[in-house]
């Protein structure tokens, strides 16, 4: 299954996004009342530059107490983006959030974002492929 797949769901204006500047304490509302892990920090909503997830935000906890809610996002977010494309297997994407220890990546067409995958969005598609698969073998066997 390719990304491009999985994003027929999605839309590109359900990804979460904050400006560059906000402060943590906004974003750290928006996950909240998204029911969301992460967002991602751009001016325009396409052109991201970096992205502010849960652990970003614990981390910043950790180290510096409750006033790093008063901190612009840009302070904390991970600007190294790893992103994936729409051509991109999603059994590759899963590999490469499962090595880098992470749950949400961009997905990107050139320098624009087209959306968002979880690492839930990921194992679910890998799930529903793998019944399908099952279901294929059985019907097979079954002479269906």
């Amino acid at each position: 299954m390719l990304i491009s797949q999985i994003l027929q769901d999605k839309s590109i204006d359900g990804v979460a996004t904050v400006q560059p500047g906000s402060s943590v304490g906004d974003a750290v509302k928006m996950l909240s009342d998204k029911k969301i892990g992460a967002v991602i920090v751009s001016k325009d909503g396409v052109h991201p530059a970096g992205i502010l997830s849960e652990r970003d935000v614990v981390s910043a906890l950790g180290s510096q107490g409750t006033s790093c809610l008063a901190d612009p996002v840009d302070s904390i977010m991970t600007a190294k983006l790893i992103s994936c494309k729409p051509g991109d297997r999603a059994i590759q994407v899963l590999q490469t959030m499962t090595e880098k220890r992470f749950r949400h990546m961009p997905v990107m067409e050139g320098d624009e974002m087209v959306g968002l995958v979880s690492i839930g969005d990921v194992v679910k598609a890998r799930l529903d492929e793998l019944s399908q698969q099952a279901d294929a073998l059985k019907n097979m066997i079954m002479g269906y």
